[in-house]
């Protein structure tokens, strides 16, 4: 009894650690961050219009993840989807580090079945659904100066994108349930083979 005891009890300190780090995103941005990021984007030359819209987001942060929805179309060359690759190369470690990660990405099969008021909203290349802890660490990836040189890998392969944050309500994508179930399946089954092992042992008896 005292090994399952604590056997489950490590399991559960361990997904307690990875719902920590998974769920901290540090909560709301503070006025003193928000201006700290806009006047980095103003360094980098953000056009005053995407510095309101960023202001705009930025300072309505609740502390919550959101997904980042982003509609992508490739510029008519070869090469473009390879560019976009390369970005992606140098965007993933900045993202798997701070616990954000796609949750959804394919290629567009068709022109947009129901659009208007939009224009040259019906033809797009690619959809890809980004999940990010906070705002905070949208901010600190868009900000960092090593990231900046890769940037220019995503220019050369859109033609055209929107990029919209959504906080969902309801995400049936979570990993937090898939890592759950597989520490508790991992329980059973050492939990199987320690009673397992005690029962074939001289003198002993399952615990």
């Amino acid at each position: 009894m005292r090994r399952s005891v604590v056997l489950w009890s490590l399991l559960g300190a361990l997904y307690l650690g990875l719902r920590v780090w998974y769920d901290g995103g540090g909560g709301p941005l503070t006025p003193e961050e928000v201006a700290r990021y806009i006047a980095r984007m103003e360094e980098r030359g953000a056009d005053p219009a995407r510095l309101e819209k960023l202001r705009e987001f930025l300072s309505g942060d609740t502390g919550s993840e959101f997904v980042m929805a982003n509609f992508i179309h490739f510029h008519e060359r070869p090469g473009a989807r390879e560019d976009l690759d390369r970005y992606m190369a140098h965007m993933y470690p900045q993202l798997f580090r701070r616990a954000c990660h796609p949750v959804l990405g394919g290629p567009v099969v068709a022109r947009a079945l129901d659009s208007w008021g939009i224009e040259g909203g019906e033809r797009w290349s690619m959809v890809g659904l980004v999940r990010y802890r906070s705002r905070r660490d949208l901010l600190e990836i868009a900000t960092n100066p090593d990231f900046a040189d890769a940037h220019a890998w995503k220019t050369q392969a859109m033609q055209q994108t929107i990029a919209i944050p959504v906080e969902p309500f309801l995400n049936l994508a979570t990993p937090r349930w898939l890592v759950l179930l597989a520490l508790v399946t991992a329980g059973l089954g050492l939990q199987l083979a320690l009673r397992t092992s005690l029962a074939a042992g001289p003198g002993q008896r399952p615990q």
